[in-house]
């Protein structure tokens, strides 16, 4: 009879965990995306494809999609919704850096 309760807890304690674990890849791609988009941003300065101030104004946006991210995850967990607000800031933010490294305004060192 003792058994049984602790089968339950455990039952328990990894259908808990698997839960978690399922909505962790969320974040993950998010976290993933967000550094890809960094890296473009940095690159993109080095190499004189971008201003100071187009870079400025990239980063500014990354912020706030960074702040999205936090207030997703204030419960946890990133729902299915928040996830796919984030992931459309994020494409959004993919289109304005292409954008910008792509408009013929460079730094002397880009020409």
């Amino acid at each position: 009879m003792k058994t049984l309760p602790l089968i339950a807890i455990a039952l328990a304690v990894t259908a808990t965990g698997a839960a978690a674990h399922d909505n962790s890849w969320r974040g993950d791609r998010i976290d993933n995306r967000e550094a890809r988009q960094s890296e473009r941003i940095n690159e993109g300065r080095r190499s004189g494809e971008l201003t100071w101030w187009e870079a400025q104004k990239l980063r500014a946006e990354q912020a706030r999609i960074h702040r999205m991210e936090r207030w997703a995850k204030r419960d946890g967990f990133i729902s299915r919704e928040e996830a796919r607000r984030i992931e459309q800031a994020q494409d959004e933010a993919s289109r304005h850096i292409r954008r910008e490294k792509h408009d013929g305004q460079t730094t002397w060192w880009g020409r």
